[in-house]
């Protein structure tokens, strides 16, 4: 499924060393493809160590993850964040790449999956973070009373 994952602090993007050792750590002929989450730390840091990979005559593509239609043009972001779907992407690449494909169609594969696939993060408590030591918000009655409606649309 993957060769290598690399992450930060808890939601915190990981920093460009490590991303940059992990793509010379699988380092093949073919090449190495990079399955992003749509964060812009994320975006950026995977791309500017993917160029730094390249100028190391490393072959890096990438695909960006944005399955998430629970925050599609919201007050908190930009567009959709990568989430649960990124583990299908990670699944269907990985087979195309065990099944032989060159790399070129295993990226195409991982941009078909994320132009399929949708999820929505739902949270039904705030999130802590450490460095914080705090809730970063307060649902109050909100907790008890959630409720959902959403109308899919296939061509978004």
């Amino acid at each position: 499924m993957l060769d290598a994952a690399v992450c930060g602090a808890v939601v915190t993007s990981p920093s460009l060393e490590p991303i940059l050792e992990a793509i010379k750590a699988v380092k093949t002929d073919k090449g190495v493809l990079l399955v992003v989450k749509n964060y812009t730390g994320d975006v950026m840091n995977f791309e500017m160590a993917s160029q730094l990979a390249e100028a190391e005559d490393i072959k890096v593509a990438k695909v960006i993850v944005n399955d998430d239609v629970a925050v599609m043009n919201s007050t908190w972001t930009v567009s959709r964040r990568g989430i649960a779907g990124t583990v299908f992407v990670h699944k269907i690449c990985g087979a195309a790449a065990g099944a032989g494909l060159d790399f070129d169609a295993v990226q195409k594969t991982g941009e078909r999956v994320i132009a399929n696939v949708r999820s929505m993060g739902i949270a039904l408590s705030p999130c802590t973070v450490p460095a914080a030591g705090k809730p970063g918000f307060d649902l109050g009655k909100m907790k008890s009373s959630l409720a959902l409606a959403y109308t899919v649309n296939p061509e978004s």
